[in-house]
């Protein structure tokens, strides 16, 4: 199991990577859109049924979905796993790591839709985040007994 906790975690450090990589690609796509001449306004950010502006409009689509509902996925499953590990370190760096995850996908979204102020706390609890992340990646790792290479046994020691 711990295996698996060190898996997801790692699958985890990967998922907080993208998002930064899909809003930083979409926040310079729209930067080049309105610089040749472009606008934004309301009816476009609200339009569902339109096309995408500009190809880098996606890294928003990435960075929402994969924040709404791919990593608290992936946060929820690690909590249960940790449940098995056994180990009360790491249960408790999954509870923080869930709960990292469940203000930064559910609760500041909609705090910054009204406040955008709420956008800078966002950009740090993911930066939290991933400090958890891979804290809990260092903390799993199998304890040095186990990874220890083979001794001789006394047996093979006395003949030789």
């Amino acid at each position: 199991m711990r295996k698996t906790y060190r898996v997801l975690t790692l699958i985890a450090l990967i998922e907080i990577v993208v998002q930064a990589g899909a809003v930083a690609w979409a926040q310079f796509g729209l930067g080049r859109y309105v610089a040749e001449g472009n606008t934004i306004n309301k009816a476009m950010l609200e339009c569902r049924d339109c096309g995408m502006n500009f190809v880098e409009e996606y890294g928003f689509m990435i960075h929402g979905m994969n924040g709404a509902m791919i990593i608290p996925v992936i946060g929820l499953v690690l909590l249960i796993v940790s449940f098995f590990v056994r180990n009360r370190a790491l249960t408790l760096w999954a509870v923080l790591a869930f709960v990292l995850i469940l203000v930064q996908s559910q609760v500041l979204p909609m705090l910054g839709r009204g406040m955008p102020g709420f956008g800078a706390v966002h950009g740090v609890t993911a930066l939290a985040l991933l400090l958890v992340l891979v804290t809990m990646w260092i903390a799993a790792k199998p304890p040095a007994s186990a990874v220890a290479p083979r001794t001789a046994s006394p047996a093979a020691s006395a003949a030789a």
